[in-house]
């Protein structure tokens, strides 16, 4: 009988471990060739690959084979952090943790074609092992920009299937997109959805197809969502972040110095979830100090609790910030750290870093020390509730405090008052607007709460020790995140000496920019109309403040070195600041690492500079969609405002009472060509010389709303300031007037 021939295909363990030991794309061409297979054996191999996918020891993608629990060849990740040497730490996109446990973490080299990619970015990457089969390695192929892949919006159903596409983007707003019942992907009417961007063909409605749902709108809270999808926004924290942060216990006096007994006090908005800092002050019983205060700051000690390179730490940095909308807070840090465990409560012993400064008669600091220590607040205050006690209207919380805490808190205050007016720094308070929200969610009322020297106090004492922190880390030659605010760009300043000169106010070309310069200027025209255009541009001409290893000093507040260092839990430069603090000064555990270059620094620098602005942006524009939703049953009505920007295509509006911004397009304007005059920031008719200029106070009509991507248009009942009507048009203007009609 003749004997059945054998197969030479090996065994399992060696086509496992072959394509394991891969590092780039591996199928059954591969195998075959590297165990020297022909053809009569490839079903054999099929099957015995079959077998192995089945129970799950490899996994296909297409034709590709890779050993379950490693990673692919090629696969798409998220920038989670840097390492000690400056690359960048990537995650992958899609793992099973509950099959292969925690996902792997991939070192990340720049290549020439991939670019660079920053912390919260999402690379497409080409991966390999090192010689020892171990640690990921991988080059950026491609770093993915999805904003300009979706576009949010909401999801208009018809009757009949399908529907029409309402985008929450003010310039996308007036397009009109259809999507087919084929693409709704589910989505029902009033859903907030995403969509790829829309194909326009020939004539008719774009077409477009929804790629993510996300329920529906009824409240700030979704309003709010619009927002976090729309810029990508971490929401959810990581089980690992989370479970860490549930683990940790108390801080307790160990590595700690003793002030449960200093009767520090916070004093925050009343609606505040979170209390960080804590205030105390004396006067200096030193007799060499007379008329000199001891003030105490005392900050969460967050470096305990988020160590560096943790899953805390990385869902931090990831993040940023905190970011604040007017029903919901998408915090830096889980509530267990936040609310709990960082939140300076009274009666509760908590750590804390704390500063001591001593300020002289004058208020000037003559020095400062820094400790790490476990406190004990002796009350929560509000502002008005402290302002109130001083303005000898105390209550039953602030009655027993007001001669020992409250008194001296606001005596040193007026002293360090006097050092803050004499470094003179620049005093432009732009009114701050407070959205209330009925139960419902919905907007109530839109208030600008009034500033309060309880407010200027805790300023006062926070700048005082972020200084410290700045001048105590150069002091150590300590790796630095710096608070910077540069000095205002040549061209900047050109163009606010050419606004000045349209109102006759001097400003010599020789005069250097500083604080006290623009602070001249705003107390000349303060008694004057233009005084709130005149602000406005002071604003506009400042450069923005940013993060940065390299020091170029606060101009805002005409300060040489500044470092953020008073609010950890919502602040990830803040976080930093206290490590660098806690190694240099070898005050315990949870110290920045040693490892830790400039180069590093200045990719977190970057990164928390992006957070920042990505945040600010976020809060700007889900307050002008709650808003527009307050006011949509209000078109017709009139409203008082002012001019709060000027462009060719026509004016923006900012309305007194609630602070909503609109526009009034040029065409509105008149029959007339209106030029855009830049150097005066004035629309001027061609015919008649009326102008529209920035910082006019006008009369509006609310003419349309889009609640959804919070546009406001308004139609200008106001007449424009008059001028000299022009005698001769020239062949220009016609064909400028000429193009309008």
């Amino acid at each position: 009988m003749k004997q059945k021939k054998q197969h030479s295909v090996p065994d399992r363990d060696a086509i496992v471990a072959f394509i394991g030991a891969q590092p780039k794309r591996v199928g059954t061409r591969e195998i075959a060739r590297h165990f020297g297979l022909k053809n009569s054996d490839r079903a054999a191999l099929k099957d015995m690959l079959r077998q192995l996918e089945d129970e799950g020891f490899i996994d296909r993608r297409r034709h590709n084979l890779t050993v379950v629990g490693q990673l692919p060849p090629t696969l798409l990740a998220t920038i989670i952090a840097s390492a000690a040497d400056g690359t960048m730490i990537a995650a992958p996109r899609q793992w099973d943790e509950d099959e292969n446990g925690p996902a792997p973490r991939i070192r990340v080299t720049r290549s020439r074609r991939g670019g660079r990619a920053t912390i919260g970015q999402r690379v497409l990457l080409k991966i390999s092992r090192d010689d020892n089969g171990t640690d990921y390695h991988g080059e950026i192929i491609h770093v993915i920009d999805e904003e300009k892949g979706r576009i949010i919006g909401m999801f208009r159903g018809n009757a009949s299937g399908g529907g029409r596409f309402e985008s929450v983007d003010k310039k996308f707003f007036n397009r009109d997109v259809i999507i087919r019942s084929a693409d709704t992907m589910g989505a029902q009417d009033g859903d907030l959805v995403s969509i790829e961007p829309p194909d326009k063909n020939g004539f008719g409605p774009a077409r477009a197809r929804v790629i993510e749902r996300f329920g529906s709108i009824r409240s700030e809270k979704a309003i709010s969502l619009i927002a976090i999808h729309a810029h990508d926004l971490p929401f959810r924290f990581s089980p690992e972040a989370i479970a860490e942060a549930e683990i940790a216990e108390p801080a307790s006096l160990k590595g700690r110095e003793d002030w449960r007994a200093l009767p520090l006090v916070t004093i925050d908005p009343p609606d505040a979830r979170d209390h960080d800092d804590a205030v105390f002050a004396e006067i200096d019983p030193d007799p060499a100090n007379k008329g000199g205060f001891i003030i105490y700051v005392a900050i969460a000690d967050v470096s305990f609790y988020v160590r560096p390179g943790s899953d805390l730490d990385q869902e931090a940095v990831n993040r940023g910030n905190s970011v604040y909308f007017p029903g919901l807070v998408v915090p830096m840090l889980p509530e267990r750290i936040s609310n709990d465990l960082c939140s300076l409560v009274p009666g509760s012993p908590r750590g804390a870093l704390m500063v001591r400064m001593v300020v002289d008669g004058t208020g000037r600091k003559r020095n400062h020390s820094f400790h790490r220590i476990l406190m004990r607040s002796a009350a929560k205050l509000h502002y008005a509730q402290a302002q109130a006690a001083i303005d000898a209207n105390p209550d039953d919380v602030t009655a027993p405090l007001l001669e020992t805490v409250l008194k001296p808190l606001f005596a040193a205050y007026s002293c360090v008052r006097r050092a803050r007016d004499k470094r003179d720094p620049l005093e432009l308070e732009i009114p701050e607007r407070k959205i209330l929200l009925k139960d419902d969610g919905t907007v109530d009322r839109v208030i600008v709460p009034q500033r309060l020297d309880a407010h200027r106090l805790i300023e006062e004492f926070m700048i005082l020790a972020n200084v410290a922190a700045a001048e105590t880390l150069e002091k150590h030659a300590s790796p630095l995140i710096y608070r910077v605010h540069d000095t205002p760009s040549f061209e900047k300043v050109q163009a606010f000496r050419d606004f000045l000169r349209s109102l006759d106010i001097p400003l010599a070309k020789s005069a250097t920019p500083r604080p006290g310069l623009f602070n001249h200027i705003l107390k000349q025209v303060e008694e004057r109309d233009v005084a709130p255009m005149v602000s406005e541009i002071v604003l506009r001409t400042q450069a923005q403040a940013e993060y940065s290893c390299d020091n170029c000093g606060h101009f805002g507040l005409n300060l040489k070195r500044y470092a953020h260092f008073t609010s950890p839990i919502r602040r990830y430069a803040d976080l930093v600041v206290h490590r660098a603090l806690v190694a240099a000064l070898q005050l315990g555990e949870g110290g920045l690492p040693h490892s830790t270059g400039a180069d590093k620094l200045r990719t977190v620098a970057q990164h928390i500079s992006m957070t920042e602005r990505r945040a600010m942006k976020a809060e700007r524009e889900t307050s002008d969609r709650l808003i527009a939703h307050y006011l949509k049953d209000r078109v017709g009505a009139s409203f008082k405002g002012r001019i709060t920007g000027v462009t060719r295509a026509g004016l923006f509006v900012r309305l007194d009472d609630t602070g909503a911004d609109g526009l009034v397009p040029t065409r509105s304007l008149g029959d007339e060509y209106f030029e855009h005059n830049e150097t005066r920031h004035a629309l001027i008719g061609e015919d008649s010389g009326v102008t529209y200029q920035l910082g006019d106070a006008v009369e509006l009509r609310l003419l349309e709303v889009s609640p959804l991507a919070g546009a406001l248009r308004f139609q200008l009942l106001s007449e424009g300031k008059s001028a000299k009507r022009s005698v001769k048009k020239s062949k220009k203007s016609f064909q400028k007037a000429a193009r309008r009609r």
